[in-house]
């Protein structure tokens, strides 16, 4: 049994709000996250593209809805797959009108997008307790469809000894752990993804979840 992988990646449109974003005329994995939390890096490593999203040095700079078209390859097999990129949350240096509105816009942007299939809220392994996570994680309990899943994926896990990641694992129970640097955790996301959005076995399971430790 082959490895999915993204074979085709390619930004297509940025968005202000749900009104000037894409047809919903293919399934999506929306991104969300606080503002340093790696979303970029994330992004570039599960695509194998260097620098498909840009990321910013001021965090909270960018506010737009991003749009990316990917495509996998999984057992000879086809799926086409659109990752959405959101702004990052939590940061302060913009004004409180812009964040009103931008606020606004994303809230209704992710309860009423149909299209989307797949929640993956990344949060920094080492502050894995962060309030506005957990605030993040309540507010999309209050609406998720029951044809919508949503996953906790912790970034920066190298950062964390081997204490640290077992407990994390322990307390996060489901959730997948990633190393942007040594490319640990990633297929685990794919399968994810491909299980949620087309049903694929998970026929790799086992050996995927080994690797992350």
């Amino acid at each position: 049994m082959s490895t999915p992988r993204v074979v085709e990646a390619e930004f297509i449109k940025s968005a202000q709000s749900i009104a000037d974003s894409l047809p919903e005329n293919m399934s999506e994995v929306v991104f969300l996250g606080r503002s340093n939390v790696g979303k970029s890096s994330t992004l570039n490593s599960l695509t194998q593209r260097k620098s498909l999203a840009k990321s910013s040095a001021t965090p909270g700079k960018t506010q737009l809805i991003n749009f990316f078209e990917t495509r996998y390859l999984y057992n000879e097999q086809s799926y086409p797959v659109r990752f959405v990129d959101l702004p990052g949350f939590g940061y302060a240096k913009v004004s409180k009108t812009l964040k009103e509105v931008w606020q606004k816009n994303l809230v209704e942007f992710i309860e009423h997008r149909v299209s989307i299939r797949l929640f993956i809220h990344l949060r920094d392994a080492r502050h894995p307790h962060a309030k506005i996570d957990d605030d993040v994680k309540s507010y999309i309990a209050e609406f998720i469809r029951p044809d919508q899943r949503y996953l906790t994926v912790f970034t920066k896990i190298d950062k964390l000894n081997q204490k640290e990641r077992a407990k994390l694992k322990r307390e996060f129970p489901g959730s997948i752990t990633l190393s942007n640097l040594k490319k640990n955790g990633h297929e685990r996301v794919h399968y994810k993804i491909l299980q949620t959005i087309f049903g694929v076995d998970d026929g790799a399971k086992n050996k995927s979840e080994a690797s992350d430790t």
